[in-house]
């Protein structure tokens, strides 16, 4: 059975999904165009970070980062193992669900231009492409989406 936590990024469990994440980004992209957010930084209050759980394996991860007018999603990623379950449509639902009730009314994103499966995702929960935002400067490799809520 899945389900979805909002808990701290410390656990075991969480890290080696970053682990493995910062892995697969560092494969497909150069340093530069590589924008992760470090565990520390996802342990900040302005932060909720999601778990998915299949029984009692960690099998995907995703983050909100508050700003002043939206929610930026950060560490979005599902075990490859785990891919097609549904987990990453159930962890799209529990951020946009957890930025609604900060008041949020906006989701905003960055990926790669070498993740069409995730791009897909994006387009299917409603995202469109759009400028820069926030310190992201414009970069070939780099997609950058939004979403009202």
């Amino acid at each position: 059975m899945l389900r979805i936590e909002v808990t701290s990024p410390m656990q075991p469990e969480a890290r080696r999904l970053i682990d493995a994440l910062d892995d697969y980004q560092q494969s497909l992209y150069p340093a530069e165009s590589n924008h992760l957010l470090s565990i520390e930084a996802l342990a900040h209050p302005d932060v909720d970070f999601h778990l998915a759980w299949l029984g009692e394996q960690a099998v995907g991860c995703a983050a909100i980062v508050a700003k002043a007018d939206y929610a930026e999603i950060k560490r979005m990623y599902v075990d490859p193992a785990c891919r097609g379950k549904g987990i990453a449509k159930a962890l799209m639902a529990g951020i946009a669900s957890a930025a609604q009730q900060r008041g949020i009314t906006a989701l905003k994103l960055e990926t790669g231009i070498h993740q069409p499966e995730a791009i897909a995702l994006y387009r299917r929960q409603g995202f469109a492409e759009c400028t820069p935002f926030g310190d992201y400067q414009p970069d070939p490799l780099s997609l950058f989406m939004h979403k009202a809520l």
